[in-house]
């Protein structure tokens, strides 16, 4: 039995802030879920919430988007404030968003997208050869699984209403 959320309601930080990011990530791949590890530890300020792309709050954030619904996606996806980006631009808003020396990094946005997303895509490609690949989502620590979404992990038809 598969349970519909208010992704919206979901997306509320731990924080006061009135930011809405959450990144949705490949939550069979080792490199996601070690992105996802690092975040948590560097993101002190609790920006960022998280929802596998196969969860089903991921992909109804995914449906509402016009450009992205319907499709499959195993790439880095940040929702930021009702924006969706997508590969090596997602990957460098949330640098720019983790604050710190990090925001350095953001000046790579310069490089037009099309030759970011090579390195991307040759990184994507053989990332589960690199790192990895579980046939399970990540089973996170605590501090980790509160930072995802309602039905942001694991499979949806088994939890409960």
């Amino acid at each position: 039995m598969s349970m519909k959320i208010n992704v919206d309601q979901s997306l509320q930080p731990n924080n006061k802030s009135t930011e809405k990011l959450v990144i949705l990530i490949d939550g069979q791949c080792h490199m996601c879920q070690a992105i996802t590890r690092f975040l948590v530890k560097n993101d002190h300020k609790i920006k960022f919430r998280f929802a596998a792309l196969q969860s089903t709050a991921g992909q109804q954030l995914l449906n509402q988007s016009t450009k992205l619904k319907g499709k499959t996606f195993d790439s880095f996806v940040l929702y930021d404030n009702g924006h969706y980006w997508i590969k090596s631009s997602g990957a460098l808003r949330v640098l720019m968003r983790l604050g710190g020396w990090w925001t350095l990094l953001y000046g790579f946005i310069i490089i037009p997208a099309p030759i970011r997303n090579v390195i991307y895509h040759w990184v994507a490609r053989n990332r589960y050869r690199w790192f990895g690949k579980s046939d399970v989502c990540l089973m996170p620590t605590r501090e980790v699984m509160s930072r995802f979404l309602e039905n942001g992990v694991g499979n949806a038809e088994t939890e409960q209403q």
